[in-house]
């Protein structure tokens, strides 16, 4: 099961003391080394740096509902579903997602080749991580909605409403969080030809017939994924509970920084909320169980940064 980074950072010191880095955090250790930071703030970042670099080596994948685990690397998620002898990935991670997908995949028999496809909730680099490795060594078919087919193939290149470059500065607990995604890969994603075919209200023939729902607003053509047997939404980064570019937790929907249209962002979760899931599955953050309507509510009011 996995270990999460908040539980990392609050647990006592004594509860981790068997942990070895291992060869590629070492070197983050002795770069973080409490000796080599200057400064309260700086060492409080530099602490969190490290418990981060502890949880993404242990952290593998998680049932969370039948059928659906998440693998989370870096406080990005995807999930697997193993539904009606079909395997599916919804959104694809950071490249060093990778060893936790083969873990899963292994755990009932199968390998990367099987999986019948992935679907993406968008196209931006955290989202489809995994994508050409997936298309070339395995060809695996990629789906997208056609909106965001051009950001899936240049998965950098997407408008936003604010500046990044701030972020780290008026919000230092990005800062760890970044670190993270940096190291499991985000600076050297390749884009991939995704199939522009995912049509909202229109019901995969996959996954116990996942159900697109468009949202956009994070991204044009942004689209969550209702699980409606079974009340599970996957939000995407439409609505997450965490967001990584300030590191504030809870409902909300992800920052300026990486969002187009905040406003219709907000305007769009009244999609989210007529689906009345009581279990949703967020691109970044830890699931929230509950009615989704409670966690729409809880977004709203908590704005954009």
């Amino acid at each position: 099961m996995s270990v999460r980074v908040e539980r990392a950072i609050a647990a006592p010191e004594a509860s981790r003391a068997n942990w070895k880095p291992s060869a590629a955090t070492r070197g983050l250790d002795r770069r973080l080394a409490p000796e080599r930071v200057a400064g309260k703030a700086q060492l409080a970042i530099a602490r969190e740096m490290q418990a981060v670099a502890m949880v993404k080596e242990r952290a593998d994948f998680e049932m969370v509902a039948d059928g659906v685990y998440w693998l989370e690397r870096a406080g990005v998620n995807c999930y697997l579903i193993r539904a009606d002898d079909k395997l599916v990935l919804v959104d694809a991670g950071l490249p060093r997602t990778w060893t936790h997908l083969v873990s899963a995949l292994r755990s009932f028999g199968a390998t990367p080749a099987d999986l019948d496809g992935v679907v993406l909730t968008h196209g931006h680099f955290d989202h489809v991580g995994m994508c050409e490795r997936l298309a070339r060594e395995h060809r695996v078919p990629i789906h997208v909605h056609p909106r965001d087919q051009e950001l899936a193939r240049h998965p950098y290149r997407y408008p936003h409403e604010a500046s990044r470059l701030l972020y780290p500065v008026r919000y230092p607990k990005s800062i760890p969080i970044l670190a993270g995604m940096a190291a499991g890969g985000a600076l050297r994603i390749k884009g991939v030809d995704a199939l522009p075919d995912v049509e909202p209200g229109v019901s995969l023939p996959v996954a116990g017939g996942l159900t697109p729902m468009w949202s956009p607003g994070h991204t044009r053509g942004h689209c969550g994924f209702h699980l409606g047997k079974m009340g599970i939404l996957f939000s995407g980064d439409a609505l997450v509970t965490l967001d990584p570019y300030t590191g504030r937790r809870g409902p909300r929907v992800v920052a300026r920084a990486a969002t187009a249209d905040s406003t219709k962002a907000l305007t769009m979760l009244d999609v989210y909320a007529a689906t009345r899931a009581t279990l949703v599955l967020p691109g970044h953050g830890a699931p929230y169980h509950g009615d989704v309507r409670e966690a729409v509510e809880a977004a709203r009011a908590a704005g954009v940064d």
